[in-house]
């Protein structure tokens, strides 16, 4: 606000402070500001002492600060800003004219100041990383005390040149500081620009706006600092890296020590302050942003906050206590200050949290004291104390302080385990206490005084040690709050004593007196500066040598306690310090100190340790000497192979590069995944629709590493996934290859852009989007903007989480990787249903999936290194640490990578000069180095072709990689060792080189013809001897191959210690071996064959190897020592002990003669396969013309002493300067047995054991211990390096978490820092959070995700074209040979409609030809000569569903659907549209007289809202009249006159009710017939449709039933529209009489098209196709004269038809499934509403004999889908008093009248229609197979079962039956007569004798009543016991069975 008084001198107080008064009040939301006088006159002009402080004024400018940072919450008046200028540009740190204002582009440009003007940086709110440069008359900028700046700005811009701006809002509009507040000089402009020694210009000092001293201690329990907004990664090196002093900011410093206190906190601003995790701790940026989640975002989200926290102006009322207070959102000003209180007059109070507010005093010295950092500290103590703030005020220092470190991160755990957790809170814990100052300070002492002199402190540890002790102290209230309400329950005491500040000094130096002076406490009166200086005097008399932390406490009784810690171990400091750095920092350290030649210092050093002068000049030496000699017998070693292959002797057969084959894991786990792509797609949500894609597309995203992409593509290829999924041809190219596989580096926008495109372009085909490696790059894009990132971070967030793919609903993501932790937070994309996690191999011991490999990942390294487990696979190198150690205090001011390298590099040098005869360089390498090279070196050399092993050397910083590949290589040369092994440089953005020597042997192992063909992937380099220096922060996700051997991580960077880093970095060694484990032990030959004096040093491997099934040998004492400790120097064997002889081959043999004879090995080689207990090392020169054996003694007489040991050694000097010459000096009797058993190829051994694991002894410690869960310590550190714990307040994990409840548990407890790509994404609806089409598929490194993702592609793709496919029923049409063969052609076979007329001249064919009636009894006619063949039962009536034969057909457009289909089309038609609110229905009774059932019938129907346009309603009450009927004269393209009934039960989701597509969306009624129970879940499935709900009584009533009331129903509205029309003059004739009754399983329709263009009038072709149901029904409707056809049917298709059955277009026959029935003409034919089955070919036959017509379509088929649930398949007959299922054979549905027979629960119809059909035989036994003389059946058809043939006739007047005068039956059916059956009509008929009668009636009494009415006893002879029943209850209405014998 300070240009209205431009130009005005400072004196102007009263102004100034009325206007800033009246700012006040305008931005205070309702508070009293403090009187202007007393601000103005209380405020004195000189320094104020404490005390005077701790009682002043708030001043405006601590308000200003407040205001932006502090309290956002309480809504300031949003400043709009003015809005830019057309056309200029408006990029953050660009001003308007579009030149860039950044620090970090402009420093070393040269930029005119004009005079009186000062370069400063000015904070843009946007750009929290950057400071802006600009020009400022130095008039309008404070001096050093913070005095006499002219109100008002003048300033210039250095980008454009632009001048003379008078106001600072024009600037800062100018300057693009897009600005949400009012903008002033005091908030933005920040810092002095100084140009350093090289002439750039850097950040300077704070600009010490007036009251900064104060503004710093002045607030409630705050996070951070205000630099956090000023501390950009890129402002340059920390003091402990940069050589000359950098002036850096703390806005804490009163003004008088401004320039001296510089530094204090400019060391943790690269460090700690930057996104980079202390010890999986989280540095005070992410606490920010952990307590205000959009303090870091652009400032226009912070008026979401709520208001929570002191006013800006303390006032009277506003009560310390209120809940505002304890809420942890509001942002403090300063690191240093915890939960204080200020009153209501601003003063600092220095009482606890129980003190009443009031004025407070404290001791004169505290916060102004400086503290002074001595001169010389680095070069004195050898390391940079680090300082932690503790509790309380911090003092500033000054002086040398580039030499300490100062962190807030123990503040932050402190201030966080002080702030209950949520998970609390809920329970009403807001009156339990946290765990006070005094306590987490003791606490504190005690965990140090435990740690060891080489462990480090973790932050992780201690939060856990405060959670614990917090939980232990308020179990009790913690208890009560749980299981009661919160309110109910008073505070309740703690029963623990709290320790006082009094005690406090005095318990900690007890604790501290038992830890050897480890831990030194100092305790101070009157402040820490005290305390400070004397632990600085200390330092530098050398007292604290052997102390590693100090621990400094300022308690008093008056007011809270004063702490800081100090880390002063050399180890613990430099740890710590460098955990501080960021990767990028980390690897701009290493880069400057290599480039500006800091290390020379460590090379010379080097050189010093050897006795000979440099390692250079020895090598040299070396070479000169032995140039000619060695080449000649190298090579003759190394091309043996070629040799032997060309002589057909001996080649290793054990090479095999694995084909592609899918595990059984990965086929488990794609299932998996497809299963969660269904459950997406079935949710209700409709976010997939798998019903409308037809194919699959994908994309694979990989890390920009060469080799992972070449990996990618080589897996791709050999997976024929596109072959398979149609994505491409037969002959692949590697270009066509490229395109489904993207690196996420620059090109890979290109690639994306077409993957969007096609996805746009092609909505039916469902591209899967796959995320490989997914925890790579998380950064968020719009922190990947700046200019020092790397171009490629941020690439997964602007492509995978573009609006195009989230929007996309044919875009499935899913997230590949081995870490998924990352994306578990608590803003992540991914629901926890979408995860699918690789399964455990073993669940309760079974072994889940029979895998012929078992999988070495980091349980099974962690767990070989337990006691009792065979040789740990995981190891740490003492004698390197120690090395490393020694240096580290010798060289303070390099970086440990960099010692560490170049000390690795050293042993590797003197290991492989050692192997070559250079004896004496073995005492400059470790045991491990030593192991390492020499069975690297003789690896090639045991095997006959030449394999050899792999080492992987991980170096992750890409210079120091560079610098150890070129020392190694030069060394190598000098060595003559060039053919014998390669060295790799892997680096990430480049392939893989290698010499042409290993090309042609790779060739030649692999049968690689292609003259250019180069490696690409480190499988690729199987079997090949060689040393691969693995480069890059992290590994991307490269394979490495089987002969992989060691795995050297001792150079991983072990002081930033995050979960993912660590387990990827172990996940390079995740092996899988072959579980085929013998029952002996192999012997490993591994270790070098020359080495006599290693005895048994328990780093040999060879030993054991620790595969699953091996069982553990009995060891002794040494190697059970071994077992915990698993480094060379612990072993019996001291390192340098160990490596003092080497063995060349003129070296005396090892073992005696008798010695020799001992040995089983040298004396039986066989008993090596069954001794494990006796077995020996031996050790071989390939070469085999020395042997040295190495001999253990079995275990009974083993040395078991060190002295023992180290007696037998042998010292060995080599007389022979080169060991691989050819001279034989020894030669055993069992030498060539010998031989042959030990020159085994070594890759074959590697590939059957895991690798061996070297790792830093810090990260070792680490992952091998344990935390009080039982999980490995790795486990419970920060997960990832861009998330931050959620809380201190955290449970542990648990040991038995599964992956879900691990995933659970960091989606509670983590939350993404800003940088991460998933920070943005939050909603008060957490729900909406998650993206419905994303999963994420997590499993251990190296399993096989690749082959299981690509299974998984394979499988949806095959579910897809299965989802567009269909079973129909394809059968031929049965009983064709009784067809008449009749030459007489009807109609033409082209010909559209049929003729009426001569339709009349056709004779009906009484014979089924539906092959569904295959076992149905035949028709007999007069017309038909029946075979007598054997028309044996093919199936039972159960199976028909199954075996019925089948065929696969692809849906068409004009397909019906079940419910699981969606698609935008019909999205409406089903009511499932989710724009629209979900459908209304009303409930209709409609009720009509039926004289048959002697009652009236009320059906109801329910009509949705959008099909009441169908019905008549009556005007006043709404009630159903009746459906609406066409006329039959109307014509409309688009619409369908018969309405269609659908009846259908027990197929709600299956049934084909979607009529939508198959009526090519034309108009149509269509009516679903359920029953009263089904009805409620047929509506939920179908919303939008109309149902008919059958009475209750009709509940288990079979088809017959609903056809019954379908026609009945219909025929009564057909009245009731001919009423209702007639009264609009409409003929009731005109009206349209047809409805359309379907089956639910009719799915597609087919029309024969005949071309009768032949020669002659009988040729024709024909063609069928598919049409749509719309085309079909509008064809027959158009029939002439259609409403003279009673039927109208069409076939039932077949891919078996034939040209025959088209030449007849029209046939007077059956009808079924899809039927037209006309009501009006079948007004007196009725459905039997009793029948269960048949009833289609009942009602035909009564339709035909009532003499009408029926027409069956032959040019159209209907085709029926195999639904295998529902339909008559839901009636289940059990019995009716066990409610156990039994089956129960049709035999026993029926039983003798009064018998104790088991009643059954079905009804009786189904059980007469069941018996009938199976055992019908035993009625009419001679029928049987009898078809000349069929069953007479009057008026009714029941199924008597395929060897028994019926014949049909009507007993109705006038109807029409076949002549019957030729025929005599075998048995006479009489079912339900009614009275039209008399006695004279049955007499017309013939018997054979002892032909049988069967009669069936409702109950006894009509039984007899029939038997007599109808005469039977004249011809039929009765007995008792012929009478019958179903085997219904009483109350279930059984029917009755009379059977007599024809006399």
């Amino acid at each position: 606000m300070g240009n209205s008084y431009a130009g005005q001198l400072k004196t102007t107080r009263f102004e100034e402070v009325l206007h800033n008064s009246i700012e006040a009040s305008l931005r205070s939301n309702n508070l009293v500001p403090r009187p202007i006088f007393s601000q103005l006159y209380l405020e004195a002009e000189q320094q104020l002492s404490s005390l005077e402080a701790g009682s002043r004024a708030d001043n405006e400018e601590e308000e200003e600060e407040e205001e932006e940072e502090g309290s956002e919450s309480s809504s300031p008046v949003s400043y709009q800003m003015k809005p830019p200028p057309e056309g200029c540009c408006t990029t953050d740190g660009f001003c308007q004219a579009g030149k860039d204002l950044r620090l970090v582009s402009i420093s070393n440009e040269h930029i005119e100041v004009p005079s009186g003007f000062l370069l400063v940086g000015a904070k843009s709110p946007n750009l929290p990383d950057h400071l802006l440069v600009c020009a400022v008359d130095k008039r309008f900028l404070p001096d050093d005390n913070g005095r006499n700046a002219l109100l008002g700005f003048s300033g210039n811009c250095v980008g454009c040149g632009k001048k003379g701006f008078c106001y600072f809002t024009e600037f800062s509009n100018h300057i693009n500081l897009k600005l949400t507040t009012q903008p002033k000089k005091q908030k933005h402009l920040k810092y002095y620009l100084v140009r350093n020694a090289q002439g750039a210009l850097t950040k300077g000092s704070v600009i010490c706006w007036k009251g900064a001293e104060f503004r710093g201690r002045q607030s409630s329990s705050s996070t951070c600092s205000s630099t956090l907004f000023q501390l950009p990664e890129s402002s340059g090196l920390s003091g402990s890296m940069s050589s000359e002093p950098l002036p850096a900011a703390n806005p804490n410093t009163p003004a008088g020590t401004q320039q001296t206190a510089a530094g204090i906190d400019h060391i943790p601003s690269t460090a700690a302050f930057s996104s980079a995790a202390y010890n999986g701790k989280e540095s005070p940026k992410q606490q920010l942003v952990k307590n205000n989640p959009s303090a870091l975002t652009r400032p226009s989200v912070l008026g979401t906050l709520t208001n929570s926290g002191p006013p800006k102006k303390r006032h009277k009322g506003w009560s310390p206590e209120s809940p505002s207070s304890t809420e942890t959102w509001n942002l403090q000003l300063n690191p240093q200050v915890p939960n204080r209180i200020k009153n209501d007059g601003g003063s600092l109070s220095s009482l606890p949290h129980s003190a009443l507010v009031g004025p407070a005093s404290s001791p004169m010295v505290g916060s102004g004291e400086p503290v002074s950092v001595p001169d010389n500290l680095l070069k004195i103590c050898k390391a940079k104390p680090v300082i932690f703030k503790g509790h309380g005020n911090f003092p500033y220092l000054c002086g040398n302080i580039n030499d300490v470190i100062v962190s807030p991160l123990l503040y932050t755990c402190y201030r966080n385990s002080q702030s209950l957790s949520r998970a609390y809170e809920q329970y009403g814990a807001s009156t339990i206490q946290p765990i006070s100052e005094e306590m987490q300070l003791l606490l504190t002492v005690y965990y140090l005084v435990q740690l060891a002199s080489d462990q480090v402190p973790l932050i992780e540890d201690l939060e856990q040690i405060f959670m614990r002790s917090w939980r232990e102290s308020h179990l009790s209230e913690i208890r009560q709050y749980q299981q009661a309400i919160p309110q109910t329950f008073p505070q309740v005491p703690s029963q623990i004593a709290p320790v006082t500040s009094a005690q406090l000094p005095w318990l900690a130096g007890l604790a501290a007196s038992s830890c050897n002076d480890s831990v030194h406490i100092i305790e101070c009166s009157y402040s820490l500066a005290e305390g400070l200086s004397e632990m600085f005097k200390l330092l530098i008399e050398g007292k604290l040598i052997k102390t590693n932390y100090v621990v400094i406490i300022c308690a008093s009784r008056n007011r809270a306690i004063d702490s800081c810690i100090v880390i002063t171990g050399k180890y613990q400091a430099r740890i710590l310090s460098e955990g501080m750095l960021t990767p990028s920092d980390y690897q701009k350290e290493v880069n400057y100190q290599l480039v500006t030649g800091k290390v020379e210092t460590l090379g010379s050093f080097f050189n010093t340790l050897c006795p000979e002068g440099d390692i250079d000049l020895l090598l040299e030496k070396f070479y000169q000497e032995n140039q000619g000699h060695i080449s000649s017998s190298l090579s003759a070693s190394v091309n043996k192979s070629t040799a032997l292959n060309g002589t057909g002797a001996a080649v290793c057969t054990s090479y095999e590069i694995e084909r592609h084959q899918i595990r059984p894991f990965q086929l488990a786990v794609a299932q998996k995944l497809l299963s969660h792509i269904c459950s997406i797609a079935d949710s209700s949500t409709q976010n997939l629709d798998l019903g409308s894609f037809e194919k699959i597309d994908f994309l694979i995203c990989v890390p920009p590493s060469e080799v992972t992409y070449q990996q990618t593509l080589f897996h791709l290829w050999h997976s024929g996934i596109l072959l398979e999924l149609g994505l491409e041809k037969e002959h692949l190219t590697k270009q066509r290859v490229e395109q489904y596989v993207m690196k996420l580096d620059a090109d890979a926008q290109i690639k994306f852009k077409v993957f969007l495109q096609n996805s746009m372009q092609n909505p039916h085909t469902l591209f899967v989007l796959i995320h490989d490696h997914a925890h790579w790059d998380l950064m968020s894009a719009m922190h990947s903007l700046y200019p020092q990132t790397e171009l490629s971070t941020g690439l997964v967030d602007r492509l995978l989480n573009c609006r195009e793919v989230k929007e996309a609903p044919n875009i499935v993501t899913l997230h590949v990787t081995s870490f998924p932790y990352a994306l578990q937070t608590q803003h992540t994309h991914i629901s926890p249903y979408n995860e699918i996690h690789w399964p455990s191999s073993y669940s309760n011991g079974v072994d889940l999936y029979h895998e012929n490999k078992k999988y070495f990942g980091l349980s099974e390294f962690i767990e070989s290194t337990l006691s009792g487990h065979s040789i740990p696979l995981l190891r740490y190198d003492s004698s390197f640490e120690a090395m490393v150690m020694a240096l580290g205090k010798r060289f303070p001011r390099l970086h440990s990578a960099v010692i560490r390298t170049f000390v690795l590099i050293q042993h590797y040098s003197a290991a492989m000069m050692a192997v070559c005869g250079l004896s004496q360089m073995k005492n400059y390498t470790s045991v491990e180095t030593l192991e390492i090279t020499q069975n690297l070196i003789n690896s090639s050399r045991q095997c006959p072709s030449g394999h050899g092993l792999m080492v992987v050397l991980r170096i992750p910083c890409t210079p120091l990689a560079a610098v150890a590949y070129e020392r190694l290589y030069n060394v190598r040369e000098r060595l003559a060792l060039e053919d014998n092994f390669e060295i790799i440089l892997g680096n990430p953005n480049s392939g893989i080189t290698i010499g042409k020597h290993f090309v042609e042997q790779l060739k030649v192992w692999q049968k690689i013809e292609d003259v250019d063909w180069r490696p690409q992937t480190y499988l690729e380099l199987e079997g090949l001897p060689c040393i691969l220096i693995f480069s890059g922060m992290d590994p991307q996700g490269e394979s490495l191959p089987r002969s992989l051997r060691y795995c050297d991580l001792r150079l991983i960077n072990s002081s930033s210690l995050v979960r993912t880093t660590l387990e990827q970095e172990l996940g390079l060694a995740a092996y899988f071996v072959s579980s085929e484990v013998h029952t002996e032990k192999a012997v490993m030959n591994d270790v070098l064959e020359s080495d006599p004096e290693k005895l048994s040093s328990t780093d040999n491997e060879d030993e054991e190897i620790a595969t699953e099934g091996s069982t553990s040998e009995k060891r002794s004492p040494m190697k059970r020592e071994r077992s915990h400790s698993h480094d060379s120097a612990s072993s019996s064997l001291s390192s340098k002990a160990s490596i003092t002889a080497f063995c060349s081959e003129s070296s005396p043999p090892f073992v005696t003669a008798g010695d020799t004879a001992k040995s089983p090995h040298l004396s039986n080689s066989t008993e090596e396969t069954t001794n494990n207990h006796e077995r020996q090392k031996q050790k071989v020169d390939k070469g085999a013309q020395t042997t040295i054996s190495k001999h253990l003694s079995p275990v009974t007489e083993q040395m078991d002493t060190k002295q023992n040991i180290k007696s037998a050694q042998v010292s060995i000097t080599s007389s022979s300067s080169s060991p691989f010459s050819s001279s034989s000096s020894f030669s055993a009797p069992a030498h060539n047995s010998f031989i042959l058993q030990t020159s085994q190829c070594s890759m074959t051994k590697a590939s059957k054991q895991p690798p061996i694991v070297f790792l830093p002894k810090l990260v070792y410690d680490i992952i091998t211990s344990t935390d009080s869960s039982g999980l490995p310590k790795s486990s419970s550190l920060l997960p990832y390096h861009s998330v931050m714990w959620a809380s201190s307040f955290r449970p542990l994990m648990s040991k038995m978490m599964t992956c879900t409840e691990q995933s659970l548990y960091y989606r509670q407890w983590t939350v993404p820092k800003p940088t991460h790509m998933d920070y943005n994404n939050r909603n008060e609806g957490r729900m909406d959070t998650f993206h419905p089409r994303r999963l994420l598929l997590s499993g251990p490194p190296q399993i096989g995700k690749t082959g299981a993702y690509l299974q998984f592609l394979s499988i949806l793709s095959r579910m897809l074209i299965r989802l567009t496919e269909v079973d129909v029923y394809d059968e031929e049409e049965i009983n064709i040979n009784l067809k008449e063969e009749s030459d007489q052609c009807y109609h033409q076979p082209g010909d559209t409609w049929p003729d009426l007329e001569t339709f009349k001249k056709i004779p009906f064919n009484y014979t089924i030809h539906d092959p569904k009636y295959e076992d149905a009894s035949l028709i007999c006619s007069k017309l038909q000569t029946i075979n007598s063949e054997d028309r044996s039962m093919s199936r039972r009536q159960e199976d028909m569903y199954t075996r019925r034969q089948t065929t696969r057909m692809r849906l068409s457009k004009y397909a019906a659907y079940n419910t699981y289909h969606h698609c935008e089309q019909c999205h409406q038609y089903m009511g499932f549209n989710p724009r629209y609110q979900l459908y209304e229905s009303t409930l209709h009774a409609f009720a009509f007289s039926y004289s048959m059932l002697g009652e009236e019938i009320q059906l109801h129907f329910i009509i949705p809202k959008s099909k009441e346009h169908h019905f008549v309603f009556s005007q006043p009450g709404r009630q159903l009249e009746s459906m609406r009927l066409p006329l039959v004269t109307d014509k409309n393209e688009d619409y369908i006159k018969s309405p269609t009934f659908t009846p259908t039960t027990g197929r709600h989701e299956h049934g084909l009710f979607n009529l939508y597509h198959a009526m090519d969306g034309a108009s149509h009624l269509h009516v679903l017939v359920v029953k009263e129970y089904e009805m409620a879940i047929y509506k939920k499935y179908w919303p939008n449709h109309i149902m008919l709900v059958l009475p209750s009584i009709f509940n288990s009533a079979g088809v017959g039933a609903a056809h019954f009331l379908i026609k009945e129903l219909s025929y009564h509205n057909l009245e009731l529209e001919r009423n209702r029309q007639e009264e609009l003059g409409i003929k009731p004739q005109d009206i349209w009489p047809f409805i359309v009754i379907s089956d639910d399983s009719c799915v597609m329709w087919n029309a024969v098209e005949v071309d009768c263009s032949g020669d002659r009038k009988s040729d024709y072709t024909w063609t069928e196709r598919n049409v749509s149901l719309k085309q079909i029904l509008q064809r027959i409707e158009a029939t002439p004269n259609v409403t003279h056809y009673a039927l109208i049917g069409m076939r039932k298709w077949s891919s078996k038809a034939n040209s025959t059955e088209f030449k007849e277009p029209f046939s007077c026959c059956h009808v079924h499934d899809f039927i037209m029935l006309n009501v009006d003409l079948t007004q007196n034919v009725q459905y039997n509403q009793n029948r269960f089955t048949c009833d289609d070919v009942d009602f035909n036959l009564r339709v035909h004999s009532a003499g009408l017509l029926i027409c069956r379509f032959n040019h159209f088929s209907v085709m029926k889908k195999q639904i295998a649930v529902g339909g008559q398949r839901s009636f289940h007959i059990k019995s009716k008093v066990s409610d156990t299922p039994v089956s129960i054979s049709p035999a026993q549905y029926i039983c003798a009248p009064d018998s104790k027979h088991t009643f059954l629960a079905a009804p009786a119809q189904l059980l007469l229609e069941k018996y009938l059909q199976y055992h019908s035989h035993r009625f009419f036994p001679l029928s049987l197979k009898n078809y000349s003389h069929p069953v007479l059946s009057v008026d009714c058809y029941l199924n008597l079962g395929p060897q028994i043939a019926v014949c049909y006739v009507s007993s109705r007047p006038h109807s029409l039956n076949i002549s019957s005068s030729g025929l005599t039956f075998s048995g006479l059916l009489l079912y339900l007569c009614d009275s039209f059956v008399v006695a004279s009509f049955l007499k017309k008929f013939h018997f054979l004798k002892g032909a049988t009668l069967c009669v069936i009636c409702q109950d006894r009494n009509s039984l007899r009543q029939t038997v007599v009415r109808l005469e039977l006893e004249d011809e039929w002879q009765f007995r008792l016991r012929d009478e019958f029943q179903t085997a219904n209850a009483k109350e279930d209405r059984p029917l009755f069975f009379l059977t007599g014998r024809h006399i």
